[in-house]
């Protein structure tokens, strides 16, 4: 029986059209259900406590706060670059209200590159490649940016900032 579930989640997620397929556990518990954010757009960031790119967890809360109307802002820890995530999710959760505040969403911790990359991000990989946008997943806070349809129009490197230019353009 697990063998069946785990094949019929396989070929789910392989045959994956939209961003909009994809729930994932929450960091708290719970799922993020992203067909919950059609209409918006997501910006989705792979994030790590104890890096040196950790302080645009501020930036990235303030921009949750001055556009959450029409943007939503998904959280992935991972502690694929010199083990920076080495936190469990209760941790992390902590860590991230304690230091920064942080109210969006937050996934569970993930892998985001390897054998063990989370399903989402081969999705989110797969459409920069064919998209021939940057794959941003470099280092921690590598961000991708969905549009209000759930198509990836954007990608940005771990160094830009949230509340940067790059980013603010596709808001305003």
């Amino acid at each position: 029986m697990k063998l069946i579930l785990l094949t019929l989640f396989t070929a789910m997620i392989l045959n994956a059209t939209s961003i909009y397929d994809f729930k994932v556990d929450g960091l708290t518990g719970g799922k993020i259900n992203f067909a919950d954010f059609k209409g918006k757009k997501v910006l989705i960031v792979n994030t790590a406590s104890k890096c040196g790119n950790t302080p645009q967890y501020e930036e990235l809360e303030e921009l949750y706060e001055k556009y959450k109307d029409k943007l939503v802002i998904v959280g992935f820890p991972a502690n694929n670059f010199l083990w920076q995530e080495p936190g469990s999710n209760d941790e992390i959760a902590a860590f991230c209200k304690k230091n920064y505040g942080v109210t969006f969403p937050m996934a569970a911790k993930i892998s985001v590159k390897g054998k063990e990359t989370a399903p989402i991000y081969k999705y989110l990989k797969e459409q920069a490649e064919k998209k021939g946008l940057e794959n941003p997943v470099t280092w921690n806070f590598g961000k991708f940016l969905i549009n209000e349809k759930g198509e990836l129009i954007a990608t940005f490197s771990p160094k830009t900032q949230p509340m940067s230019n790059d980013i603010l353009k596709y808001l305003n």
